[in-house]
């Protein structure tokens, strides 16, 4: 009769009134059944530590799923974070390398127009040169030696105007060089 009114205690009232009922029937009981009655209780007390504990780690458990997910969120956020730093790196970079490569066809233009006017300032002179010998050896008419003389000055006119030029073209190239 005590084990049906202790197993009808354990199931329907709280843990404070159970271990009240056992001290009550502990008090009452002959010393065999204090003995097992005891055990009894020290099993019980064990069960409802483990099962105390299974609580605590599933508590627990949902603790470090809570914290792992906001872990992930976090790393989600600072690798998004770190991939919009690297995509407007590169695209500085990007502009940066169109600049260089910018001036760089700037220089090669401008050392080309310079070689131009070197080429045409020596075509020139060569060709004055030339005209200069004719006029000096005799060989032409009084008539066609002042034709030749006013062309040797209209190209020396030009070789001037060139050397101005040939002046632009090299500070122009300067200022290349000098923001390269």
């Amino acid at each position: 009769m005590p084990y049906f009114i202790f197993k009808k205690t354990l199931s329907g009232a709280s843990y404070f009134l159970q271990t009240l009922f056992l001290v009550f029937i502990n008090k009452n009981i002959n010393k065999i059944m204090k003995h097992k009655l005891k055990v009894f209780f020290a099993f019980f007390l064990i069960l409802s530590a483990q099962q105390f504990y299974a609580q605590d780690i599933v508590t627990t458990q949902k603790a470090q799923d809570a914290l792992a997910k906001k872990a992930d969120r976090e790393a989600k956020k600072s690798t998004d974070e770190i991939h919009k730093k690297l995509n407007d790196e590169q695209a500085r970079l990007k502009k940066e390398q169109k600049t260089v490569e910018n001036h760089q066809k700037d220089l090669k233009n401008s050392e080309k127009n310079l070689e131009k006017t070197k080429q045409k300032i020596s075509k020139l002179e060569s060709e004055n040169q030339k005209i200069n010998t004719k006029i000096n050896t005799n060989s032409l008419t009084a008539e066609e030696s002042q034709k030749q003389a006013i062309k040797v000055k209209q190209k020396e006119l030009e070789i001037q105007k060139l050397k101005l030029k040939q002046i632009d073209q090299q500070k122009n190239l300067d200022k290349v060089r000098a923001s390269l």
